[in-house]
């Protein structure tokens, strides 16, 4: 293991001493449980190696959103991107499930939450994807069983993540330079595809993925994922595919709609040919999108989810409301 070569691409992700020391010994015990299992380093290892060693984690309760955090970035570290993906999607959204949980509870009380969550416990951090999706899939069932698609959309369109205000302030620093929204969405298109273009010529990832120039020609093309389109006092924004090299090459819709979801807690309902998780729960999406332009705003927002591939839409598309008056 290159421990020194670790501690300096710790060091660039501003990471603390003590935080370093924790995430080389974790390195160490990954590369020791790599080769017990046959594989000469971490590095060479499948993808599901990651996927073993959660399992390893949660058994032994030492599954810390800061472990998954070290291992991620060791495997990224190594090259190994499959592994990377799955440990950024095992810490990716992981809040949502318990913060529905309170949130059900807040809106209809606490006899009705647990019958809507009942069996479906909320899951020790580093299940699988697919775990995480059968539970959400019951659990939204039976949300809008109890309150309707209308009150499990208005409960779940609070929000699921946890997205300070504090994440967002340097964009209101760019919107307050742009000097109004329209300049301000020109630029933020222009900063997007200029980010994708260095992804692609640096061979990094965008997040989990890799970028193309078939990728940044898709996104170019569409202004709504390019930027967002403003058309009076609405703006409309679709997200650009969760894996669009393979989305893009993808011909059956069931696949091509697992390229495009982002969504963790749903996605593979969606590759197995399951009952997909209803898209009500995709208002969790349209409170994403919305949370900077309230930040930006400083109010409250409302936003709808128009289209969204968990209903068999072609990509997952929002409208946020905009303030009266938006310059």
């Amino acid at each position: 293991m290159d421990r020194e070569g670790f501690r300096a691409y710790l060091e660039t992700r501003r990471a603390s001493g003590e935080a370093i020391e924790r995430s080389l010994a974790l390195a160490e015990r990954w590369e020791a449980f790599a080769r017990a299992a046959g594989h000469a380093s971490v590095a060479e290892a499948p993808a599901d190696i990651a996927s073993a060693l959660s399992r390893v984690l949660i058994d032994r309760g030492e599954n810390a959103y800061d472990a998954f955090l070290a291992l991620a970035r060791y495997a990224r570290f190594v090259d190994n991107r499959d592994a990377f993906v799955i440990l950024l999607e095992t810490i990716d959204g992981h809040e949502a499930f318990p913060n529905l949980f309170r949130k059900t509870g807040e809106a209809l009380g606490k006899a009705t939450r647990d019958r809507v969550f009942a069996g479906q416990e909320i899951p020790p951090l580093g299940v699988s994807n697919l775990d995480r999706s059968r539970r959400m899939r019951v659990v939204v069932a039976r949300l809008e069983a109890e309150a309707g698609r209308d009150g499990a959309e208005e409960i779940i369109g609070q929000g699921l993540r946890d997205l300070p205000d504090e994440a967002f302030a340097e964009e209101r620093r760019r919107f307050e330079e742009a000097g109004g929204l329209d300049e301000y969405l020109r630029r933020k298109g222009d900063a997007f595809i200029a980010e994708l273009e260095r992804i692609r010529d640096e061979g990094s990832l965008y997040f989990s993925q890799p970028i193309s120039d078939a990728v940044i020609e898709f996104v170019e093309s569409r202004p709504e994922i390019r930027q967002g389109v403003r058309v009076g006092g609405v703006l409309y924004e679709a997200k650009i595919p969760y894996m669009a090299v393979e989305y893009l090459r993808e011909t059956d819709p069931r696949l091509r709609a697992y390229y495009y979801c982002h969504c963790p807690w749903a996605r593979e309902s969606l590759r197995r040919g399951e009952e997909a998780v209803s898209g009500t729960f995709c208002a969790c999406s349209g409170a994403f999108h919305r949370k900077p332009y309230e930040v930006l705003f400083g109010q409250t927002l409302a936003s709808e989810v128009l289209e969204t591939v968990l209903d068999g839409d072609p990509w997952c598309r929002f409208a946020i409301h905009l303030p009266e008056g938006v310059a």
